[in-house]
């Protein structure tokens, strides 16, 4: 099916400040031509929403494309907005960069040299909009990363609102845990989509954070509130492997590299002077699951787990059995009791000797990282170091089984992964709120 298609066309836009909702459409050009449109609403704040709120919305009608250009992977994407050059680096690397995955596992290499055209020209002046000390949009994906950003958030004073996309009753617990009145948007795709899938159209993951980061933006922009704060942490930008000479990393979107592009086009596209930021960058993910073990009072809502997410049943949080619940209950592990821990999840995960070809993964024993937003092969093995040094943990017959697969020489440098590092886009005053929770 890749062959019947020639480009991507971004089409018409609209939006209904009554309502909220901002419709986009598509077409899939070729001898099969296809048509899609996409409805996105938005929680309606009342009055026009700012110059502001339109420009950003023009940067989310030619991200959100990446889900009809799956389909058939054309050689053109055509944006029909003028690009100045941050904003076409942002589109072309998350059709080029968010796609590695996508493309390598439908052997489509000519997809990492795409480049996204755009009609000739500057898109216009725009006037600056200072959002920078309006109380942030602290997004929430109900696991413990974005619970750790919202309870720090939180105690510095900066009176969070909680977003999210499509919440499911996961979400919304958390959202009712933190005792914090919400915001919420809608994303529904074009249900055309869904009968190409099943019909055999070409398929695979796609950067749904840099969707979601726009419209969080965009809800922030329309509602007054200063920049949207995610919860992306360092590990978001280890690649789970190269191929063709090209980085491929499931979690390409969330990493620092799609941090940087994003801010910089919504700052010259949108005229938005502080956007975006992730307030965790610096952490690994086991220092932030040190941090989440301080607050339980979301022990009973929180999940990380993808399976469990699918279920949309609050009573299953966690599945057990894939990469994403392994790792978060490995990270966990060394901070909390394990009486805790297992009541977290409803079970010893490190008591159940089949989940061991599961773990040889995730520490970089057997293949390469999962296609998975896991943390990195060393502070894996880090966390599982740790647990050894705890009586707790000894007579975990897993534990025992991974010891001894894993080499005694494998990199595992505690401070190296607990302590912050690398860049951060956090303004100063959140910055120093991170800080003080890491004191």
């Amino acid at each position: 099916m890749a062959t019947e298609y020639t480009a991507l066309l971004c089409t018409a836009r609209s939006f209904d400040p009554a309502t909220g909702v901002a419709t986009l459409g598509y077409r899939l050009d070729g001898p099969a031509l296809q048509e899609f449109t996409e409805t996105i609403t938005f929680p309606v704040a009342g009055g026009t929403p700012p110059a502001a709120f339109e420009r950003v919305l023009e940067l989310l009608h030619v991200v959100a494309g990446v889900s009809y250009y799956k389909v058939g992977a054309p050689p053109r994407v055509v944006s029909p907005y003028p690009l100045g050059p941050a904003a076409r680096a942002f589109v072309t690397a998350v059709y080029t960069h968010g796609l590695a995955e996508y493309a390598y596992r439908n052997n489509l290499p000519h997809v990492l040299d795409l480049q996204v055209e755009a009609p000739a020209g500057d898109p216009g002046p725009i006037e600056p909009l200072d959002n920078a000390g309006r109380p942030p949009l602290s997004a929430v994906g109900g696991g413990k990363d974005s619970i750790v950003t919202l309870e720090i958030l939180r105690e510095a004073g900066f009176g969070p609102v909680p977003f999210s996309v499509n919440p499911n009753p996961v979400i919304e617990s958390v959202n009712e845990a933190s005792g914090l009145p919400a915001l919420a948007a809608r994303r529904k795709l074009d249900p055309r989509l869904f009968e190409l899938n099943k019909a055999g159209a070409l398929n695979g993951h796609i950067p749904v954070t840099a969707i979601n980061s726009l419209i969080s933006v965009g809800a922030a922009t329309w509602h007054g509130l200063g920049p949207v704060v995610m919860s992306n942490e360092r590990s978001a930008s280890d690649p789970n492997l190269i191929w063709n000479g090209h980085a491929v990393n499931h979690q390409w979107s969330k990493g620092e590299t799609a941090e940087r592009l994003l801010r910089a086009a919504v700052h010259e596209h949108a005229g938005i002077t502080e956007p975006y930021f992730s307030l965790l960058r610096p952490l690994s993910e086991l220092r932030i699951a040190q941090l989440f073990a301080q607050h339980d009072r979301y022990d009973d809502t929180v999940t990380s787990c993808n399976q469990a997410f699918k279920l949309h049943d609050p009573t299953v949080r966690w599945c057990g059995h894939c990469p994403k619940c392994r790792f978060v209950f490995l990270a966990m592990a060394p901070f909390m009791p394990r009486e805790r821990l297992v009541r977290i999840f409803g079970k010893d995960l490190f008591a159940d000797t089949d989940q061991v070809p599961g773990y040889l993964e995730i520490l970089g024993v057997d293949a390469h990282k999962p296609f998975e937003c896991v943390g990195e092969v060393e502070e894996s093995v880090v966390a599982l170091r740790m647990m050894a040094e705890q009586d707790q943990w000894r007579d975990a017959p897993v534990l025992t089984a991974l010891l001894a697969a894993v080499p005694a020489d494998a990199r595992a440098s505690r401070e190296n992964v607990l302590a912050p590092s690398g860049p951060s886009f956090a303004p100063p005053r959140y910055a120093k709120a991170l800080g003080d929770a890491l004191k």
